[in-house]
């Protein structure tokens, strides 16, 4: 498989979508022991992408920053963007793709920062299952999740390809039904992210998994990063800079101490995957923090090529209406 991706040692150089009024009013804006007390909503429920912010919070990263964080769940990215932008939580994670068709519906978000610079979608399988390359897509079924943007881009990464998009079939299903349709046979593969079902299914089947990164064949896209409302970062950019700061500086003490980052994850949800799984998913969710622009710069930082790029990509597949300036959709606060 081609390998484009920085390497981790470069690096290193409740369930509720919305929180409730209430419960933000004593925490949004607030003070606390000095500190500023900042509620940030992950994109979904607590799994191996989310290592870091566990570990910051346990290490006191965030706290020397002046940051007192909460950190609670969300139920996808698109809604995640809304509870940030009705200031239902001062910040969320929302992966780009998610970012780019809020702001195009009108939601008031932007991006301080894509943290997994390299997306994490891919087509995945199990091991043995005849699937090495894209061509091997012919005649077999792929499960995905109608409107989810990712979903979107299997057929560029079928073009850039050569694999006809009619000679794949795909069917829809919920995203928690992803991983029992290739349990089940139903379908020989999924697409989502390798930092989440792949190590999920090897856990429940005992077997391997591989999969096909779109970034790895020809079709590169940011992932998931910190989003503020726009209402927030017009009165007082500072509070997103101090997130941005202890956020990257969080990424990378994960990268370099993992199995402390992945046990600093114990009791953060009752649904949250066994250690074994974590461990795997942020293995591979950590060597995605690059892309071949930010290399060398610390977690966190974006190159605005890389937004142009992503932006072209999901415009030219109709996902959004144009291709706007990045800075519609992303405001750098800190480095």
């Amino acid at each position: 498989m081609k390998r484009m991706l920085t390497s981790s040692a470069a690096v290193v150089a409740g369930l509720a979508v919305v929180l409730t009024s209430a419960a933000c009013g004593d925490a949004a804006g607030a003070k606390g022991g000095g500190k500023e007390k900042v509620t940030l909503m992950l994109n979904f429920y607590p799994y191996g992408d989310h290592v870091p912010y566990y570990f910051g919070k346990k290490k006191g990263i965030f706290d020397r920053h002046g940051i007192d964080l909460k950190i609670v769940p969300g139920k996808g990215s698109n809604a995640v963007a809304q509870a940030v932008a009705a200031g239902k939580a001062d910040f969320g994670v929302v992966d780009t793709a998610a970012v780019l068709t809020s702001v195009d519906a009108g939601v008031k978000v932007k991006s301080i920062g894509s943290f997994f610079q390299t997306s994490p979608s891919a087509v995945q399988f199990f091991n043995g299952s005849g699937i090495a390359k894209p061509q091997d897509l012919k005649g077999r079924t792929v499960a995905l999740t109608s409107g989810d943007p990712y979903a979107d881009v299997l057929p560029a990464f079928l073009k850039a390809n050569g694999v006809p998009a009619g000679e794949v079939k795909t069917v829809n299903v919920q995203p928690a039904a992803k991983i029992a349709a290739v349990i089940s046979g139903k379908a020989d593969a999924l697409v989502g992210f390798i930092s989440d079902q792949g190590p999920t299914i090897t856990e429940k089947t005992g077997k391997p998994t591989g999969y096909l990164l779109f970034s790895d064949w020809g079709v590169k896209t940011l992932g998931a990063g910190l989003v503020a409302s726009d209402r927030a970062l017009a009165k007082d950019s500072k509070l997103a800079a101090s997130l941005w700061k202890a956020t990257s500086e969080s990424f990378a003490a994960a990268v370099k101490e993992p199995d402390a980052a992945v046990a600093s994850m114990e009791g953060a949800s009752p649904s949250l995957p066994a250690q074994k799984v974590l461990a795997e998913q942020w293995k591979r969710a950590s060597r995605l923090l690059h892309t071949q622009r930010t290399g060398s710069a610390a977690p966190g930082v974006n190159d605005e090529a890389d937004w142009n790029d992503t932006i072209k990509l999901f415009a030219g597949l109709g996902v959004l209406k144009s291709a706007r300036p990045a800075a519609t959709y992303w405001k750098p606060v800190g480095r």
